[in-house]
């Protein structure tokens, strides 16, 4: 007979408190599990990211348990900050940038408490990007006739800018566009035009665009125009319809007058003249002459086939020649800048020649002569001016005409530079006067050096009033010409001439008297008073008549 078994009273508990054991044990590993499954999917979905953005400077993304934005850095390639505003993710710059400008991206992205205990509670976002530039497509444009110009960009645009330096037209777009017309425009012309990709950009670099009335041949646009004025320093710029190299082959254009400078190729379709020293001079005409025929663009649009472009220099201002002649001291007047010197360079005296810088003039000495006054006007062309011209141009071994051609002011231009002045000694006047008894007196350097009798013309061939250079200064001469009779004269030996008014001259002549009207219009002295005259009134030296 089979007996079941005891169980011992003691082993109860025991095996309840093994059995809560594995129940805690089971219960622990499944909140384990799950912490962890939870852990996991928190940390996959608690991620962000930072991008650029289509009209954005950047976007920062972040997924459903990555938290919101902390905290945004932006710095710009010199390292100053670039403050930002946040709108929906998107990253704007409250200041403008330019294009195409380096800009350094830092985001820290706050986790919610729970994920951030788990996965941590920040996460950092770094990129660097540069602002958008756009870049014109053409900058050379066949345009139709009756059609404007249209500009293509690489990329849309939000606005655009374009016209001439200092003048420039800007337009906005309420949707940015690749392509923007320039509106109603001459034949042919050139802009300068800077597409802005973002509304929170400047205007960038600009570009050059030219374009090109449509023709059956290559046309060029010449800068500045043709037929226009420019300065010696102005540079001459060919801008061809057609690359260069199929529009003139190997060949380039040449510049007559021959002028220091040379030829520069700035781009497949540009040639670029830059003059250096003096160029060709003030006062000259100047044509650049092609080894083929194109169509020349006029200022008006309008075409005409030629092989040539010319242009035409000014002579320098009267106000900056008597400005240089006085500082050379050829005139009686010293001038006074206003501000600071004329810079002493080829390019700066140029400038000056065409546009004088402001000042005044003062009289060398106290005591001027009523007379040499009355002929000196300060910017106009005088008497005065052309004696101090005529003087600088025997100094310098040039035909004294009195007239400021392109090798008297280049002259003229180094001289200043090089602070050279006139070899003459002070400043001489010779004034004469018909009142009886005639006589004639020589100023210099602001004193009277003599005053002697004189003879002038007898009527029927009388001293022309008035103030005139002298234009020829003759130790000895034969003198010869017609007396009021209709009979001929001429005097060998005559002393110490100075021709001042056509037949005219300061010279010595031997006579009983002196100081009335005796000679046939010349001023007649003694040979010890001309001879004391004569060193004084070299060529230039201005001599009034009065009565």
């Amino acid at each position: 007979m089979n007996e079941e078994p005891q169980l011992d009273a003691s082993s109860a508990p025991e095996q309840h408190s093994r059995w809560r054991l594995r129940a805690a044990l089971i219960v622990g590993a499944v909140v384990v599990i799950v912490l962890a499954g939870f852990g996991v999917v928190a940390f996959a979905m608690s991620g962000s990211s930072l991008s650029s953005d289509p009209s954005a400077l950047a976007k920062v993304e972040t997924e459903t348990f990555g938290g919101t934005i902390e905290r945004v850095d932006a710095t710009g390639p010199d390292g100053k900050p670039i403050p930002i505003a946040v709108h929906n993710g998107r990253l704007i710059p409250k200041l403008q940038l330019s294009p195409g400008e380096a800009v350094s991206v830092d985001v820290v992205v706050k986790r919610p408490s729970l994920v951030g205990w788990l996965v941590g509670s920040e996460k950092h976002e770094h990129l660097t990007l540069h602002a958008p530039a756009a870049r014109v497509r053409s900058r050379w444009l066949t345009v139709s006739p009756n059609s404007p110009p249209r500009v293509s960009f690489d990329q849309p645009v939000s606005s655009v800018s374009y016209g001439t330096p200092g003048h420039l037209h800007h337009r906005a777009f309420a949707h940015p566009r690749s392509s923007v017309s320039l509106g109603s425009q001459q034949a042919a012309g050139t802009v300068i035009v800077a597409g802005v990709p973002r509304t929170w950009e400047r205007p960038g670099k600009p570009q050059s665009v030219t374009w090109f009335p449509a023709s059956d041949s290559p046309s060029v646009a010449a800068s500045p125009a043709p037929g226009s004025e420019v300065s010696p320093a102005t540079p001459l710029r060919l801008t061809f319809s057609q690359p260069v190299h199929k529009v003139l082959g190997s060949a380039k254009p040449k510049l007559i007058p021959s002028a220091s400078g040379s030829w520069h190729q700035v781009d497949r379709h540009t040639l670029l003249f830059r003059p250096s020293g003096y160029g060709a001079g003030l006062s000259t005409d100047v044509e650049v002459k092609l080894p083929e025929k194109v169509a020349v663009i006029a200022e008006d649009g309008s075409l005409h086939t030629s092989r040539s472009i010319d242009w035409t220099i000014p002579p320098g201002s009267t106000l900056r020649l008597q400005q240089l002649l006085a500082d050379a001291g050829y005139l009686p007047v010293e001038w006074k800048p206003k501000s600071a010197p004329v810079a002493k360079t080829p390019a700066g005296e140029l400038r000056a020649a065409v546009e004088p810088p402001k000042g005044s003039f003062e009289w060398r000495y106290p005591n001027t002569p009523a007379s040499l006054k009355k002929a000196w006007t300060p910017g106009e062309e005088s008497v005065v001016t052309e004696g101090a011209l005529m003087a600088f141009e025997t100094q310098h071994e040039m035909e004294p005409d009195g007239e400021p051609g392109a090798e008297v002011w280049s002259a003229l231009l180094e001289d200043a530079i090089a602070g050279k002045r006139s070899s003459e000694p002070g400043y001489s006047y010779v004034y004469v006067s018909e009142t009886l008894p005639e006589k004639t007196t020589l100023w210099h350097n602001g004193h009277i050096v003599v005053s002697v009798p004189a003879n002038t013309g007898i009527p029927g061939a009388e001293t022309e009033l008035g103030t005139f250079p002298v234009f020829e200064h003759l130790e000895e001469t034969t003198m010869s010409g017609e007396n009021p009779d209709g009979s001929h004269y001429e005097d060998p030996g005559i002393m110490w001439v100075s021709y001042f008014n056509g037949g005219d001259a300061l010279h010595s002549f031997d006579r009983a008297s002196y100081g009335s009207p005796q000679s046939l219009g010349c001023v007649e002295m003694r040979l010890e008073d001309a001879a004391k005259i004569w060193p004084y009134t070299p060529v230039g030296t201005l001599v009034t008549v009065e009565s």
